[in-house]
């Protein structure tokens, strides 16, 4: 029997070797291959290592002989393949696709896939999707945007998230609004639940019970919200909400309240209610811009977490979730913290203003 060559460390190999196994973002593999090298310098044969770190003595005996070919680089390079060789892409083939991507559009659809700009060009999917992995294209997704163009943005924007990064003292600072039109749906038939190997399945079908409207004042400092489910949103629900955290917060203590320019919030009968109790004080968000509301990561978390994915045979039983959700959350609630400031907010909205007046031209 061929005895396997002999691997003998110095002290700062052995050290890199040991770190390469203990670190968090080496590669599984690499780490797998610092493992047998340190085994086989104590003196270990291949088919016990091979046992141990899960290998089969061919691959152990590979990485022994390239340990001492190449040192600890060599660990970190794939051996060499076998089969055919992957063709390449010249420069210029490369720029005609990335041309066409970015600057052109097939006939019978808004975007390319892999397939339609290979049959285009004469090249091959997988030639197609190398070049866009190279270059970080992805046509077959997209996100959206809203850019606010109320006149009083920047006043809005400072004043909003002054209230967040340095709020007031002596003072509660909530932020408010409604969700409305939340569905009780209820699944026509059950679905089956979920096991190994299989996700739990939900009908698509369902009926329509009606709806409820959640109004919720979040409050920024410890996260706690104060809640209201009412069939309606009109002014006339925003004033009982607005009584229900008069109620529900120390009279003492100056309210700042975080809203949107939904029409209720500026009805005449709400400005006369406001006047007679001067410790609300109001601050609305630019339009379209109400991703500088806070509640609104509130509603997205229970609308995941607890609403749409559940089946409700009637609106009592639809707002008894929405309540006991609520609930729980204020029995150990978690404050979101917000971190942008207004001129790195600022910053962001011009280069944004600048990049559609340079499509629009």
């Amino acid at each position: 029997m061929r005895a396997a060559p002999k691997i003998e460390l110095d002290a700062e190999v052995e050290r890199e070797l040991l770190s390469l196994t203990r670190k968090g973002r080496v590669e599984a593999r690499t780490q797998q291959r610092a493992r047998i090298v340190l085994l086989a310098a104590k003196g270990w044969q291949n088919k016990d290592i091979a046992a141990e770190v899960g290998l089969n003595r061919l691959q152990v005996a590979l990485w022994r002989g390239r340990f001492l070919e190449g040192g600890i680089d060599a660990l970190k390079q794939d051996a060499p393949r076998c089969g055919r060789p992957v063709s390449s892409v010249t420069a210029e083939v490369e720029s005609l696709i990335l041309a066409k991507t970015l600057h052109d559009k097939p006939i019978s659809a808004t975007h390319w896939s892999t397939r339609t700009l290979a049959a285009q060009l004469g090249l091959g999917p997988t030639s197609i999707r190398r070049v866009w992995s190279r270059n970080g294209l992805k046509p077959h997704r997209q996100t959206s945007f809203k850019l606010s163009r109320d006149p009083r943005f920047e006043d809005k924007l400072l004043d909003v998230v002054g209230l967040y990064l340095n709020p007031p003292e002596r003072a509660l600072v909530l932020s408010c609004d409604e969700k409305s039109q939340i569905q009780a749906l209820d699944r026509t038939q059950p679905g089956l639940p979920m096991k190994r190997g299989r996700a739990g399945t939900v009908t698509q079908d369902y009926k329509r019970h009606g709806t409820t409207t959640l109004f919720a004042a979040m409050n920024t400092l410890d996260g706690t919200v104060i809640s209201l489910c009412q069939p309606q949103h009109r002014h006339e629900e925003w004033l009982n909400f607005l009584r229900l955290i008069q109620r529900q917060t120390p009279r003492h203590l100056e309210l700042h309240l975080i809203v949107d320019n939904y029409g209720t919030h500026k009805h005449p009968q709400v400005q006369a209610w406001l006047a007679r109790h001067p410790r609300f004080v109001m601050h609305f968000t630019p339009t379209s811009a109400s991703w500088l509301n806070m509640v609104e990561r509130f509603f997205r978390d229970i609308s995941e977490n607890r609403i749409r994915r559940d089946s409700f045979a009637s609106v009592a039983a639809l707002e008894l979730a929405i309540d006991l959700y609520i609930l729980h959350h204020n029995a150990n609630p978690k404050p979101f913290i917000w971190t942008a400031t207004a001129s790195a907010i600022l910053a962001k909205v011009t280069r944004a203003k600048a990049a559609l007046a340079r499509v629009s031209k």
